[in-house]
């Protein structure tokens, strides 16, 4: 009886505290949603628009996607986003500073350099471009700390001349900061060296066969560390961008076997398709470790809000900063078709990405044509944790929050500051072999190209894009293939004006013709010639002579800095006197500089020539007016000629750095050059250098292509690549 009785009050009792946990629960569950939501920016590294799985179009891609596939499901996937740039730092720098490219004088990467030409080839040389995006910015991190958020970002940073340059994420607004490659470091040989499950491996595999991730894990540990107040990440990850290897041997196989191509033969570049195994483990991988994050978000209890998972009150941007890169000439990557061309490249192919947003109070499932961009996100997220813009700083993009929470299928819910709905949107992308900028303006899209004379390149392009009637809108001519400008005349002038007045409101600045290039160009006989100059303190005046165009405008490129590693080039305007001369008052500490002069038909003439003839040295400093003529003085190159200006040469997809397949295709490109006989050897009368010994290693008097090879693999492993990830970069060879 007494038992019974015991086992009677056990359970009324076990019923009891059953049921006060459920009514607290309750009680907490039915808590209001805090009001600071937790934001991640995840900003993928050369994803294209249809490396995605749920961006099939036309062509199904061969990418499996899972885990973004479902977040696309979880929010609205945009077919209409750009990135503010067709490369990484111009579009990092302006998601983070929320000014446009060409306003801030940052288009393309590294930067911060005197003008050059390329080449006595080159038509056209790019212009003085930053090489960093200013220390005091108020940048999206600092206005997000504003607000009461803590700020991490982990992987890629890339806002500066390179990875590691200052200013780095603490000195922008980033309380939190990792930038570990993890998996994705550079293998020496790419069809060996894969991760395996001895436990002393650095990336020994998991579960489920994929290698340990460090970047993955810090964008992890972020999260992990402050859950328990709100927060903001910048989850940067260094996949898809080359160097195009994987450490899964297994996720390899499954894609050479899909795609059935051999590993050791992937296609060159000029072989259209997704057919290559390693990119697409890459973009797998991506997948895989992005999926960890977004499990952990939606599996972990958010400790401000009981009851609720941390996905419950979490934006998540996830993006990509440029299209896809395509590749280079010996190897493709990607393709992006239908759109056209790539990274670098201010085209669809270029600028169009992949974009998928999530969070509370967005529907789900959404698909949306809405054009948006990525200088929007600065003030979407402002918008969305209830913030203002900042006083005082005008942001080039616009707050998509009432698109976002409304109806995302709706572009009338995206307007201007006046009210309007915005329509309009640009590019500007004066470098490399694209130089050009473009201009979309509702269904069709302009491009203005800079290297029209005397070639076979149209100076203006005009596409329809898309026929809209009212609400419907259906697909044009996105391929940019059918080029209106003679059909369509006075829309092609309107684009062109209103892409004039943009640029010109920015102050961008425009590609340069070379007055030594060696091909036929116009105007290149009259160019201007500097014949001295005569420094007196901080004033130094240079003698110009005209050779039949006018001057009409010189620049001063100085720096504060000269000989060190990151050594840093600004611009600043200098005065054309009535006599033709130039006249600039230098600024104190400037250790270098030159003076470019401009004329009237945009050739560009540097004094002294940047790269050949030496420096002007002075050293201007507070109280310095000793008058002085300025005397030339031989620059003193580097007993190994291992400037980083001269390995950038070897960047084929131009993004800042060098692999070492990059380095290598570039010099043995000139075996066939050496090889007079056409016999496919080089013999010691052919290649005279002394490294033709080591080279040849079986000891049979003739070098192959692939014994050439290895002179230049060793020259980059000893000379370039000093942390041997098979990446040379600016911090090890400068």
């Amino acid at each position: 009886m007494r038992y019974a009785f015991d086992s009677l009050f056990r359970m009324t009792m076990k019923w009891i505290t059953a049921v006060a946990v459920l009514l607290f629960v309750g009680v907490v569950g039915a808590a209001e949603r805090p009001a600071k939501p937790n934001v991640l920016l995840l900003l993928t590294d050369d994803l294209g628009w249809q490396d995605v799985k749920c961006y099939d179009i036309d062509e199904p891609s061969p990418a499996e996607t899972p885990n973004i596939d479902a977040l696309a499901k979880k929010g609205i996937l945009f077919w209409q986003a750009y990135s503010p740039a067709p490369t990484c730092a111009p579009s990092r720098c302006a998601i983070m500073s929320g000014n446009h490219p060409a306003r801030a004088q940052k288009t393309h990467v590294v930067g911060g350099a005197p003008p050059r030409p390329h080449s006595k080839h080159m038509r056209l040389m790019d212009p003085w471009y930053s090489g960093r995006m200013p220390e005091d910015t108020f940048t999206l991190a600092r206005a997000m700390k504003q607000n009461g958020y803590v700020t991490g970002h982990a992987g890629k940073w890339h806002i500066a001349i390179n990875h590691h340059s200052f200013p780095q994420p603490m000195d922008v607004g980033f309380d939190w900061t990792r930038s570990d490659r993890g998996a994705h470091a550079g293998m020496k040989d790419r069809l060996s060296g894969f991760a395996t499950n001895q436990p002393d491996d650095p990336y020994r595999l998991d579960e489920n066969g994929f290698p340990f991730h460090q970047n993955n894990e810090d964008a992890l540990t972020f999260i992990r560390e402050n859950q328990h107040k709100p927060f903001f990440l910048y989850y940067c990850t260094w996949l898809v961008h080359s160097p195009i290897m994987t450490r899964n041997e297994a996720l390899l196989n499954k894609y050479v076997k899909k795609l059935g191509v051999d590993p050791k033969h992937t296609n060159k570049k000029d072989v259209p398709g997704q057919l290559n195994p390693y990119y697409f483990a890459m973009v797998e991988s991506l997948d895989y470790y992005v999926g960890q994050v977004f499990e952990y978000l939606e599996t972990t209890e958010d400790p401000r809000w009981p009851g609720h998972m941390l996905s419950e009150n979490t934006y998540i941007i996830f993006t990509s900063d440029n299209g896809g890169m395509e590749g280079s000439p010996k190897e493709r990557y990607t393709d992006n078709a239908p759109l056209s061309r790539g990274k670098i490249s201010a085209m669809e192919g270029g600028t169009r990405v992949p974009l998928i947003i999530t969070g509370p109070g967005i529907r789900k499932g959404v698909q949306s044509d809405v054009m948006v961009n990525g200088l929007d996100f600065y003030p979407t997220i402002l918008g969305l944790i209830g913030s203002e813009n900042p006083k005082d700083k005008n942001l080039d993009g616009l707050n998509l929050s009432e698109l976002l929470l409304n109806d995302p299928t709706n572009p009338a819910l995206v307007k201007e500051t006046d009210g309007s709905v915005r329509d309009t949107m640009m590019w500007h992308f004066p470098h490399g072999v694209a130089l050009e900028s473009t201009i979309r303006i509702g269904d069709y899209k302009l491009v203005r190209n800079y290297d029209h004379v005397n070639s076979d390149t149209p100076e203006l392009e005009l596409y329809q894009l898309y026929k809209t009637k009212g609400r419907k809108q259906e697909r044009g001519d996105i391929e940019e293939a059918e080029n209106l400008a003679a059909l369509m005349p006075e829309k092609t002038q309107q684009l062109n004006r209103k892409l004039t007045e943009m640029l010109t409101e920015m102050k961008a600045s425009y590609p340069f013709y070379n007055p030594d290039c060696n091909g036929e160009l116009p105007g290149k006989e009259s160019a201007p010639s500097v014949l001295s100059h005569l420094q007196n303190g901080n004033k130094v005046e240079f003698e110009v002579q005209e050779n039949g165009a006018k001057v009409v405008g010189a620049d001063l490129i100085y720096t504060l800095n000269g000989g060190e590693r990151d050594e840093e080039w600004f611009r600043m305007p200098a005065t054309v006197l009535f006599s033709q001369n130039v006249s600039v008052n230098i600024p104190e500490g400037t250790t270098h500089y030159y003076i470019n002069v401009i004329d009237e038909n945009n050739f560009m003439r540097s004094y002294p020539e940047v790269g050949k003839k030496p420096y002007s040295k002075t050293a201007i400093q507070a109280g310095g007016r000793k008058p002085s003529v300025q005397k030339t003085k031989k620059k003193t190159k580097p007993a190994s000629g291992k400037s980083f200006e001269a390995l950038l040469e070897k960047d084929a997809n131009k993004d800042g750095q060098v692999t070492k397949a990059e380095y290598v295709d570039f010099h043995t490109a000139g075996f066939e050059g050496k090889d007079k006989n056409k016999d496919g050897l080089l013999s010691p009368d052919e290649h005279t250098h002394k490294s033709f010994k080591g080279a040849d290693r079986d000891q049979n008097g003739q070098l192959t292509r692939k014994e050439f090879s290895t002179i230049f693999e060793r020259q980059f492993d000893n000379a370039y690549d000093k942390n041997g990830d098979g990446i040379a970069t600016i911090d090890e060879n400068r």
